[in-house]
């Protein structure tokens, strides 16, 4: 069953016109290509108005969709070859955090990201992508690999956030977040970081340091959900549309405060409508920036790495 958002109903009425107007004409041997033809017409004009003006909800819902894409996707379709590594070497091997090597058009490159799930076994599998302290760690082991070894990282970030259960406190997952980030920081490689959908809090941050930030165009980045927010400003979620434009917690926005550093478009109406030329677009785009952060040297790199968060938020008064 096709999943259709509120405001996506009249893409979906005009659809089911094009539909009938077909089955009259196959039914009744009419020639009725003129009436389809201003049909689909009608309907790409409309997807057009409607993509164009979205708001920053409705973008969350899409960032949502069941069908886009997910880590383990991109990397199948974007790498020659890939081989997962596991385990923090601690604790265990968290699910919701995926990583290994993977060749990018001859490159080999780390990847690191968080892992949804399809369907309900899967996402409990995947623990609905929120990861625990050793995900983090395991991230973390897996980064130090790619420095020992001189390899650039790209990390694939999509989570409503990190696991928020008593056990995952117990065992630090403030400090493993904490850690990566200074970790990040520092590290002497490469590292480009791409929101491809939910990018919660200190869940999206723990792998979101780097010297290329990006975000697709219909992903959010914030340091809450708009649902909770809702929930802690006004008690209820009802505010959740309002809450999502008063975080500016989208792709344009992020931009404009330059709290990242670039946005890659997505396919008319969402990632999910074409994965294939979604993970093609983010492959050019990856290995454009591979190649500029190669040509730096590593103090360069790290240094400008540091400075480009140490100014994010400062205010200079006259």
């Amino acid at each position: 069953m096709k999943i259709t958002f509120d405001f996506e109903k009249p893409l979906a009425e005009l659809m089911q016109q094009i539909e009938k107007v077909k089955q009259v004409e196959d039914k009744n041997k009419l020639d009725m290509s003129a009436t389809v033809a201003e049909l689909e017409a009608k309907l790409e004009t409309t997807k057009k108005e409607i993509y164009a003006n979205l708001n920053g909800w409705q973008k969350v819902q899409i960032s949502r969709h069941p069908e886009r894409p997910y880590t383990l996707q991109y990397i199948e379709l974007m790498c020659d070859d890939f081989i997962e590594l596991h385990g923090d070497r601690t604790v265990g091997d968290d699910k919701a955090i995926i990583g290994g090597f993977g060749t990018l058009n001859g490159q080999t490159v780390m990847f690191i990201g968080q892992q949804k799930g399809r369907n309900t076994k899967e996402r409990q599998y995947r623990n609905f992508g929120m990861a625990n302290p050793e995900g983090y760690r395991k991230a973390l082991r897996l980064m130090k690999m790619a420095e020992k070894f001189n390899k650039p990282v790209v990390t694939l970030i999509d989570t409503p956030g990190a696991f928020p259960g008593l056990e995952a406190e117990e065992r630090g997952q403030g400090e493993a977040i904490a850690r990566n980030l200074l970790e990040m920081s520092i590290l002497k490689v490469p590292i480009i970081c791409v929101i491809i959908g939910e990018g919660a809090s200190g869940g999206a941050l723990g792998i979101g340091i780097g010297d290329r930030v990006l975000m697709l165009d219909n992903s959010w980045y914030s340091v809450i959900s708009p649902e909770n927010c809702s929930t802690i400003l006004w008690k209820t979620w009802e505010n959740k549309e309002r809450a999502a434009e008063v975080l500016k917690l989208t792709s344009t926005e992020m931009l404009k405060n330059r709290l990242i550093d670039g946005v890659i478009k997505e396919p008319l109406g969402g990632a999910h409508q074409d994965p294939v030329a979604m993970a093609a677009t983010l492959k050019k785009q990856l290995l454009k920036d591979l190649k500029m952060l190669k040509e730096k040297d590593v103090t360069e790199l790290v240094n400008e790495r540091i400075e480009k968060f140490c100014s994010m938020g400062v205010v200079n008064e006259g």
